[in-house]
């Protein structure tokens, strides 16, 4: 259960996004760069396993072992939004488990949203989203033959809004569908590395996490950095 500051800083947030949406002004992204292991958006952390700090390229970065690394944070960035973008700058490695799912926020009401990938032959992995409102209210997006080379920075994107669901890679399309999905409370949990049961461990690492209230454009998303 959140603190009723840390409760209460996530309803200020939300409501001001949603104020400002309504005024036609998108507030800026909520945007976690992992460069401390101990706190996100200014929520302390809870720390499973040994992730580690890594300096990469022009970066920095936290490394997840594929066994038992991961982070989990007290808060729903997204809750009460209507519509929304999360974005995630990693990079595998070619020796984690087929599944994993590395991007997980779930509330109170089991409403969940994840970002996860499976490994292909070659060295390749394809990018696998989810949705889930409720039992009747579920989405699943993947392309196998949407294949990504292993070893190398990537952002992934979902984004939601009315009524259709979207995911990209480096700011191309790459599926979407159909799903009508309630926004999140702010009550929940939002994890990095795992899926929250501690299943679907991610090996690799993972620089910077972004959140929007809006479905951004393509023309609008992060790229693969050069490094």
């Amino acid at each position: 259960m959140l603190s009723l500051p840390l409760r209460c800083l996530c309803v200020a947030t939300a409501l001001l996004a949603t104020l400002l949406a309504r005024a036609g002004e998108i507030p800026p992204s909520v945007v976690w760069r992992l460069d401390d292991l101990a706190s996100l958006g200014g929520a302390k952390t809870e720390i499973w396993g040994a992730p580690s700090r890594a300096k990469e390229g022009s970066g920095s970065s936290v490394r997840f072992d594929g066994k038992a690394d991961g982070l989990v944070v007290p808060v729903i960035p997204i809750s009460e939004w209507k519509a929304f973008t999360i974005e995630i700058c990693f990079s595998v490695d070619a020796d984690g488990q087929p599944e994993q799912r590395f991007l997980h926020l779930q509330d109170e009401k089991g409403r969940r949203v994840l970002i996860e990938l499976r490994l292909l032959p070659g060295g390749q992995w394809c990018l696998d989203t989810f949705l889930y409102s409720d039992a009747a209210h579920r989405l699943t997006l993947i392309d196998r033959a949407k294949a990504h080379q292993v070893g190398r920075w990537h952002w992934a994107a979902l984004t939601y809004a009315d009524g259709r669901m979207t995911h990209f890679v480096d700011g191309v399309r790459e599926c979407e569908g159909a799903i009508q999905f309630e926004p999140m409370s702010a009550t929940g949990r939002t994890s990095l590395g795992v899926r929250q049961n501690k299943v679907s461990w991610f090996k690799g690492a993972i620089r910077e996490v972004r959140f929007t209230p809006e479905a951004r454009p393509a023309e609008k998303l992060q790229r693969a950095p050069k490094d």
